[in-house]
C-alpha cells in the first residue's frame, strides 16, 4: 500500500466515521440544555489579535507563555488561533453592544480551539468544545445554573463517572490577604527560577503546577478558604446550596486552580477518573474582573467549557455505546438503466418526506448492491428491476426478518413512510 503523500499534522487528528458522527451527537448533547434554557447561539473567529488572550488570560498562564498559534499575517496584525472561548465571546458581546440590551446575556457556543501542547491520549493540539457564558450578574444562582446544566449534559449522554469539584478563589476583596500570604509561604520553598518568578507575578499559577514535587511541597499551603469575605463565602454557600437543591453531588476542593488567571470567585471542574492523568472532561468558573481587563465596562460574568474530545473517550472507558448515526432506513436496489432512474427519484422523494435512504450506484449487480444495502444499516431493501416497473411494483424485503412482498409503486413512499 502506498503511503500518503501528506498526514494530519502533530497532535491532530481527523475525525472520519463513524466516529465523526459520535462526536456531533455529543456536542448536540451538551448543547441540548443550552438551548432548552434559552441560551443563544455566538460564533467568533477562529483566530482574535494576540493582545486579547494576553490580557484577558494572563501573561503568567502557560497558555499565553508557551501553548498559543501565534503569527504575524502580511498585513502587519499580530494574531492567535483562539485557544479558549470566554475571551473571544466576551470581546464580541462588547463589540456587538450585546450588554446594552436585556441582562444577563446567555450565550452558547461550539467550535475547534488550539494549543501547542506535547500531545498524549486526552491532549491534543486541536481540539474541540462546547461552551456556555451568563454576563451581566453577580448571582450565585447562574454560577449553580450553568454547573447544572453541564452535569444533566453528561447524564444524557449515560455517563455515570463524572465528578464534579467545586472551590471558590475569592473576589478581589479577599485576594489579596490571600495573595501575599501565599507568597510568603512559596518564598520560602525551594523552586527553580521559572516557578520562583510566578510566585512574583501570580502565585495562583504555581498552585496549578501538576508536577508531584511541587504537589507535595504545596501540602501545607494556605487556602483561600480561610481568607474569604463574608460576601464572598456566602456567594460560594449559596451555589453549594442550590447544586444541593438540584439533586447534584459535588466535591469540596479547596486546593482546585484552573489554567486561567481571569477566574473569581466561583470556580469547577467535571473530571472522570478512567481517563488517567488528562482526567478533566470540562470546567470553567465565574470572571467578574475580565471586562475590564480586555477594555470594557464593569460586566461580571460565568461560564465553562467541555471537551468533546475527552467526553467521547469518557463513554469508551465507560464501555457505552457511542452515539450518532446508525445508517439509513431504506436502501434502494436497482437492477437496470431504468430501474436505476426509477430508484434515484424514489430515494429523493422519501429524503423529502423525512426518511433516511441510500441507493445501489455503479450498475452493480443483485449480489453485490444487497451487500452495500446490509452495510449501510438499511432496515428495509426496495428491489426493482425493468420487469417490475412494468409491472408497476417493486420488492420491499425485510432486512431483519428476509421477508419480502411486491408494492405498488404509486403506495410506495407512502409504505415506505409507515413502516419506518
Amino acid at each position: 500500500m502506498t503511503e500518503p503523500a501528506f498526514r494530519a499534522p502533530k497532535g491532530t487528528f481527523d475525525l472520519v466515521p463513524p466516529r465523526g458522527e459520535a462526536m456531533l451527537a455529543v456536542r448536540d448533547a451538551m448543547a441540548a440544555p443550552l438551548r432548552t434554557a434559552g441560551y443563544g447561539y455566538v460564533e467568533t473567529p477562529s483566530f482574535e489579535e494576540t493582545t486579547l488572550f494576553a490580557r484577558g488570560v494572563g501573561e503568567s498562564t502557560d497558555i499565553v507563555s508557551k501553548e498559543m498559534y501565534s503569527f504575524t499575517t502580511r498585513g502587519g496584525d499580530d494574531v492567535t488561533l483562539r485557544p479558549e472561548g470566554t475571551a473571544p465571546v466576551l470581546r464580541a458581546v462588547l463589540e456587538n453592544n450585546l450588554h446594552r440590551g436585556a441582562l444577563p446575556v446567555k450565550l452558547w457556543y461550539s467550535g475547534s480551539y488550539y494549543r501547542y501542547e506535547r500531545p498524549q491520549k486526552g491532549r491534543y493540539r486541536h481540539f474541540s468544545q462546547v461552551g456556555a457564558e451568563i454576563l451581566g450578574t453577580e448571582d450565585a444562582a447562574s454560577d449553580a445554573e450553568l454547573i447544572v446544566l453541564a452535569v444533566d449534559a453528561y447524564r444524557a449522554l449515560g455517563l455515570t463517572g463524572v465528578r464534579v469539584l467545586l472551590n471558590t478563589l475569592g473576589s478581589h476583596e479577599s485576594r489579596p490577604a490571600y495573595r501575599e500570604a501565599l507568597q510568603e509561604y512559596l518564598r520560602a520553598l525551594d523552586l527553580d527560577d521559572e516557578t520562583a518568578r510566578r510566585v512574583e507575578l501570580n502565585p495562583l499559577r504555581v498552585l496549578d503546577d501538576k508536577r508531584p514535587e511541587i504537589q507535595k511541597a504545596l501540602a501545607s499551603a494556605p487556602l483561600i478558604t480561610d481568607f474569604l469575605s463574608p460576601s464572598d463565602r456566602a456567594h460560594h454557600d449559596t451555589v453549594r446550596a442550590l447544586l444541593t437543591s438540584a439533586g447534584v453531588e459535588f466535591e469540596d476542593d479547596p486546593r482546585l486552580v484552573r489554567g486561567l488567571d481571569y477566574y473569581t470567585r466561583t470556580l469547577f471542574e467535571f473530571v472522570h477518573d478512567g481517563l488517567g492523568s488528562q482526567s478533566a472532561v470540562g470546567g470553567g468558573g465565574r470572571y467578574d474582573g475580565l471586562s475590564e481587563l480586555i477594555g470594557g465596562p464593569s460586566l461580571p460574568g460565568v461560564g465553562w467549557a467541555l471537551g468533546a474530545d475527552r467526553t467521547l473517550l469518557a463513554m469508551e472507558a465507560e464501555g457505552l455505546p457511542l452515539p450518532g448515526a446508525t445508517g439509513v432506513d431504506v436502501f434502494a436496489v436497482p437492477l437496470g438503466d431504468e430501474a436505476a432512474a426509477w430508484a434515484f427519484g424514489l430515494v429523493t422523494s422519501l429524503r423529502r418526506e423525512g426518511v433516511a435512504a441510500d441507493l445501489a450506484t455503479g450498475g452493480r449487480g443483485l449480489k453485490g448492491a444487497m451487500k452495500a444495502a446490509d452495510r449501510s444499516g438499511a432496515k428495509y431493501a426496495v428491489v426493482v428491476g425493468e420487469r417490475d416497473l412494468a409491472e408497476g411494483v417493486a420488492q420491499v424485503k425485510d432486512l431483519t426478518t428476509g421477508d419480502q412482498q411486491a408494492v405498488s409503486v404509486n403506495g410506495l413512499v407512502t409504505h415506505l413512510k409507515r413502516l419506518v
